[in-house]
């Protein structure tokens, strides 16, 4: 990917510096930078950036009102590079509802002299972003009646996505939704789950890849576009139909039996796993004493293949799978592994997931 150009706009010297620096040394960037906004704005038809990263507070204009622009004027790949408060979290999944990519998180605040921490994540996260598809931003609710209107179609139909042969029209009701998601399944989680009606039977737990401070800002931005209730998972708690539970970030979110029937709970993050909370380890543990016949796993928008391993599993003990198409994923990492594992009952663009999920729960 030689010669992929970024334009890192900071208003600290020290930051467009050091990340600069760590794209650069690579070997695979071309790095510009602007000191705000507006000097952003002013540069990009002269860069013409593939992709962009994006501080949040900066004078004479901001990161939010910049990631605006950009999506209105010529939409293109951002990263946002946020502080971990849980003001910067707000803002953080306000960016990825208008169409950020990504993020990386300043583990030292504003300025972070300790950005080196993160080094790895930072140029992992700019390159799949190059690769990425940008999602336009738009009115959530606007989107939503919109994919209501598709699911009610979908619903009485069957999807030409699915594949043919694999999907088991008698199988019995699911009891419990997985999903697993990475980038770019903040918002589209948003989406999906905001389909599902209160009456939903099976209860959903949620994996996505996101630093602890994130959680329950993302939690509570579930809350408010679901009919379901949704939980940030922080401690052990009994797995109900109507609730959707959300993995604490950095640590993992498991299922295991409960004297009243299952129980989820968030335990320390697992060293044999690489993302956080783990997808593979929440799928292993629901298969250790769940009829595979009655679960659902759906695998959404991420990079690398967590899930898939899985996933898979499932699939070949009888249960049922979606890997997310990727004429939809902002980027077709994990979905595109349980594809090429064989493990995808269904592949399914993402407006016609929520359809698929009340077809085979109910």
């Amino acid at each position: 990917m030689s010669g992929t150009n970024v334009l890192v706009v900071d208003d600290s010297a020290l930051m467009r510096k050091l990340i600069k620096r760590i794209l650069t040394d690579t070997g695979e960037f071309e790095v510009c930078t602007a000191r705000n906004g507006l000097d952003a704005l002013e540069q990009m038809q002269r860069v013409q950036p593939d992709v962009v990263t994006l501080d949040v507070n900066m004078p004479e204009m901001d990161g939010l009102t910049c990631l605006a622009e950009i999506m209105r004027q010529d939409p293109r790949p951002v990263v946002m590079v946020s502080s971990l408060t849980e003001d910067g979290a707000l803002v953080t999944l306000e960016a990825l509802a208008m169409g950020a990519v990504d993020y990386v998180p300043k583990p030292g605040g504003t300025v972070s002299l300790n950005l080196e921490d993160v080094a790895a994540d930072l140029v992992a996260k700019v390159r799949a972003a190059a690769r990425a598809r940008v999602r336009r931003a738009g009115g959530l609710t606007a989107r939503l009646l919109t994919q209501r209107a598709r699911v009610a179609a979908a619903a009485t139909a069957p999807s030409r996505h699915a594949r043919a042969g694999t999907a088991r029209p008698q199988a019995a009701p699911a009891d419990l939704v997985l999903v697993g998601a990475s980038t770019g399944g903040p918002a589209l989680l948003a989406e999906i789950l905001a389909q599902l009606p209160a009456s939903f039977p099976a209860p959903v737990i949620v994996a996505q890849h996101i630093p602890a401070s994130f959680t329950a800002a993302l939690a509570r931005r579930l809350d408010e576009a679901c009919e379901l209730t949704v939980h940030e998972v922080t401690r052990s708690m009994p797995v109900r139909p109507g609730n959707i539970y959300v993995g604490r970030g950095d640590a993992d979110v498991l299922v295991a039996p409960g004297a009243g029937g299952p129980v989820v709970k968030s335990v320390p993050a697992s060293s044999a796993h690489r993302w956080h909370p783990s997808v593979d380890r929440l799928v292993a543990s629901a298969r250790r004493f769940a009829d595979p016949e009655r679960l659902v796993c759906v695998q959404l928008t991420g990079m690398g293949d967590d899930g898939a391993e899985e996933m898979a599993a499932v699939a070949a003990a009888g249960g049922r799978t979606i890997a997310e198409a990727e004429e939809t994923a902002v980027v077709w990492g994990m979905p595109g592994e349980l594809v090429r594992r064989g493990g995808a009952t269904a592949v399914l663009p993402n407006h016609l997931i929520a359809a698929h999920l009340i077809d085979w729960v109910r």
